[in-house]
């Protein structure tokens, strides 16, 4: 069994933030430009994705997202193991078909 499956993983961040005024739409993209800046990917909108190396190392970018959190709104974050990922289905299209789930960054990759 490829334990490294289980080692490495995706920080998921899924956001909902007002953007019925300026300073609000303003905010939710200064939010998005973050996670961008971050190394996040954006995999649907409102919906974007990290790689880890480890368990340990979402901490930080928890960590980061906490001290860039908006004051209004929700966001969610949750990890899942390389093996998870790898499961999901990634449907789209009508009629609907399946794509391949992102590989993980070629640098992580080496690790």
């Amino acid at each position: 069994m490829d334990t490294e499956k289980f080692k490495m993983g995706w920080l998921i961040v899924a956001f909902d933030l007002p953007v019925g005024t300026k300073k609000q739409r303003k905010t939710a993209t200064d939010f998005r430009n973050f996670l961008l800046d971050d190394g996040y990917r954006m995999i649907q909108f409102s919906v974007y994705a990290r790689a880890c190396v480890t368990f340990a190392r979402q901490e930080t970018h928890i960590d980061r997202l906490k001290k860039t959190l908006p004051a209004e709104g929700s966001v969610r974050a949750i990890f899942v193991t390389r093996s998870q990922w790898e499961r999901s289905h990634v449907i789209q299209g009508s009629p609907a078909s399946e794509v391949d789930a992102e590989d993980l960054p070629e640098q992580i990759q080496l690790w």
